[in-house]
């Protein structure tokens, strides 16, 4: 696919990717533990990788974050949200190229998802000057796996389907 309708796929995709995102924030996690999220745009993340490449990927990672920050974040939402974004499509991404018939989209997704906490924990070590903040990273990587088989089921019903209508050929 080239041109102007790839141009208009990613750019759907990143609407979808920004309305998941949305969405997720208005669902109460019924855990009480700050920073557990679903992961929900990481479902078009995937299908992005797997239908366009890694670069794609990263565009569509990088525009959903600014996006989501600036109609419900800040500066410090959006330090977050990137690095965790851009860690776990560089590790799906390269998941996916070399591995792929290894782990699935099933552990491509959890591999994702426990790079995006690391990628955070990164950050808030920086932020916060304070070593410590890597205690919380056992709960994060816990619900990483949990919230990374939940998004790796759906990326890969949804990459199924999509593969069913020929839209991306």
């Amino acid at each position: 696919m080239k041109g102007t309708k790839r141009l208009v796929w990613l750019a759907l995709l990143v609407a979808q990717a920004l309305v998941l995102s949305i969405v997720e924030s208005w669902i109460p996690v019924p855990v009480a533990i700050p920073g557990v999220k679903l992961g929900l745009a990481n479902i078009i993340t995937i299908v992005v990788i797997v239908f366009f490449g890694w670069k794609e990927a990263l565009s569509v990672v990088f525009m959903r974050v600014a996006l989501a920050s600036f109609f419900g974040g800040g500066l410090i939402i959006f330090l977050f949200s990137i690095a965790g974004g851009i860690l776990s499509a560089c590790v799906m991404a390269f998941l996916y190229r070399k591995f792929s018939r290894i782990f699935g989209i099933l552990g491509i997704s959890i591999a994702g998802a426990v790079s995006h906490n690391l990628g955070q924990i990164m950050v808030a070590t920086v932020i916060m000057k304070d070593i410590a903040v890597t205690a919380y990273l056992p709960i994060l990587l816990v619900s990483g796996i949990i919230m990374g088989c939940f998004v790796g089921l759906c990326g890969n019903f949804l990459i199924e389907a999509l593969r069913k209508t020929g839209y991306f050929t």
